[in-house]
């Protein structure tokens, strides 16, 4: 069964809140306005044995047994909703069964520092700014600050991905990007003059052309010819080898020309 992502996540949250606060907003307007018309002023309105007189506490039916019948039925859907939302979002904190990430997963150390991001991937090749990961894969984050260095916070607003970045201390995130593009990674912690420009970019690319871009660990490459539209998102793997063996005649014939 293929993983929700964290996006699927939180907007299925949101529309259960929604769909929930809409159907009790109806219920009760429906209601309030019913008893306003059944109890309005005027002349030719029967007695009522049933109505409150001044001073008196409505009880909502005899023996309080609307107002009780209620309150219980508000208590089971509060609660009911209260523990449905907590376990989506320990599914969020930890989406395998081992609490980590799984074999298939791509694992990325995250340093924040001012005012700047670096990342480390898995096969040990080093980038700032830009983050390369493939889609429909799960990325798992290892977030923390450079030493010495103040607070910062990663966040991926369009994956719902935010994570502290803190010198000394590590916290665990993860995501799933179901679509190639790109997003703006953010710094959401106010942090120093150059918050506002400590920004990267999530570049998610097709699985088989990530495949390639990982084995030759040419993430920097791929991002340099991405920039100089050589390549795109989507392309196919064999264009980007292509392109990196043009690359690598280039630097050959430079090289012999010196």
């Amino acid at each position: 069964m293929q993983t929700d992502t964290r996006v699927d996540v939180f907007e299925e949250i949101f529309l259960y809140f929604l769909a929930l606060g809409t159907l009790v907003g109806i219920v009760v307007i429906a209601y309030t306005l019913y008893n306003a018309y059944k109890y309005r002023d005027s002349d030719d309105r029967e007695a009522d044995a049933g109505l409150p007189s001044v001073g008196e506490l409505p009880t909502g039916g005899e023996g309080g047994k609307k107002l009780f019948v209620s309150f219980g039925l508000s208590a089971i859907i509060v609660i009911s909703l209260v523990l449905w939302t907590y376990g989506m979002l320990l599914y969020v904190e930890s989406p395998s069964d081992g609490g980590g990430p799984g074999e298939d997963a791509v694992e990325v150390d995250v340093t924040g520092s001012s005012f700047s991001w670096m990342f480390e991937y898995d096969d040990g090749e080093t980038g700032s700014n830009d983050l390369v990961v493939p889609a429909d894969e799960t990325v798992w984050l290892n977030v923390t600050g450079r030493e010495g260095d103040v607070w910062h916070t990663f966040g991926i607003s369009e994956q719902r991905v935010k994570a502290d970045a803190i010198p000394g201390e590590y916290d665990e995130t993860w995501f799933e990007a179901d679509e190639t593009g790109e997003y703006l990674i953010e710094c959401f912690e106010l942090c120093g003059p150059g918050h506002s420009g400590m920004e990267g970019t999530l570049i998610v690319v097709d699985g088989d052309l990530y495949d390639v871009i990982e084995e030759e660990e040419a993430r920097g490459d791929f991002v340099s010819a991405y920039d100089e539209g050589e390549v795109d998102l989507d392309s196919d793997p064999d264009e980007f080898e292509a392109y990196l063996e043009e690359q690598e005649e280039e630097e050959e014939e430079e090289e012999e020309d010196e």
